[in-house]
């Protein structure tokens, strides 16, 4: 089984959450809790915080009005001792000129859209949910990338995944309502209608975190992570030469490097 072998591209880059609300606001805590101090953090949503939020989402009652990247920002900087930046704005591509991981939190294929065309060579983490299922994808390649030895066979370590848009192409698609009627817009408005479950959002961010801590210490083995709770099953699918050059549509013997893997 193959491990990722994480690197900085930059001393000044940072983990970078985009989209503050039903799973962002529990990432963003969870990264100033176990996220080493050398890697910045930066928080970045254009929304502001609603009533229907509160009982939802990583919030309170004094948060209200706030922008959710300025209020967790706040907040969360001063509970754990560590400089947290935040953004007021959509997302666009190219936003940042460092970034060593981005973290998509978001619940629209446009922002999605965005940070897939956002530095090439930045890890992209994605979660994405349904009503009570999910998956979180891992990857930081481009199909072009992935001809180009990135796996180390003598020591069973990567330095290129897939991704996430490559590895399920759908997620940079509107979504589309299987049902008759019902709202199909934010997660805040599924869950208030009872389209989503309440506790989704917070088991994703576990899953985020998860792979997050892995990454950091050179152990993450899965490039994603399939969860459902109604049938209380979690799926993931580990690293392996054979499974991304099925994904990429290239030959296996191409992903191989026999030199020492080095690090930026």
């Amino acid at each position: 089984m193959y491990k990722i072998l994480f690197e900085t591209i930059r001393k000044d880059a940072a983990f970078v959450v985009v989209g503050c609300g039903g799973t962002g606001g529990f990432v963003a805590e969870g990264l100033a809790r176990i996220l080493p101090l050398k890697y910045p953090i930066i928080l970045q949503d254009g929304d502001t915080v609603e009533e229907s939020n509160l009982c939802r989402q990583n919030f309170f009652r004094k948060d209200l009005g706030m922008f959710k990247s300025e209020a967790l920002a706040n907040r969360l900087s001063t509970n754990y001792k560590r400089p947290i930046g935040f953004k007021t704005n959509y997302f666009r591509q190219d936003s940042y000129e460092a970034v060593i991981v981005y973290i998509g939190c978001v619940d629209n294929a446009f922002a999605r859209n965005q940070i897939s065309r956002s530095h090439d060579r930045a890890w992209w983490i994605d979660s994405g949910n349904g009503h009570h299922s999910g998956q979180v994808l891992i990857g930081n390649a481009d199909y072009g990338d992935m001809l180009k030895g990135t796996f180390y066979p003598n020591h069973n370590l990567t330095k290129a995944l897939p991704k996430p848009s490559i590895q399920l192409p759908s997620i940079l698609a509107p979504p589309i309502s299987i049902r008759a009627s019902g709202p199909t817009g934010s997660c805040a408005e599924m869950v208030e209608s009872e389209e989503q479950s309440p506790v989704i959002n917070q088991m994703m961010a576990v899953l985020v975190l998860q792979a997050v801590h892995a990454l950091v210490r050179d152990e993450l083995t899965w490039m994603s992570a399939y969860v459902d709770l109604e049938a209380g099953t979690l799926r993931t699918i580990p690293i392996e030469p054979e499974t991304v050059a099925r994904i990429a549509g290239v030959r296996v013997d191409t992903l191989f490097n026999n030199n020492e893997p080095r690090r930026e």
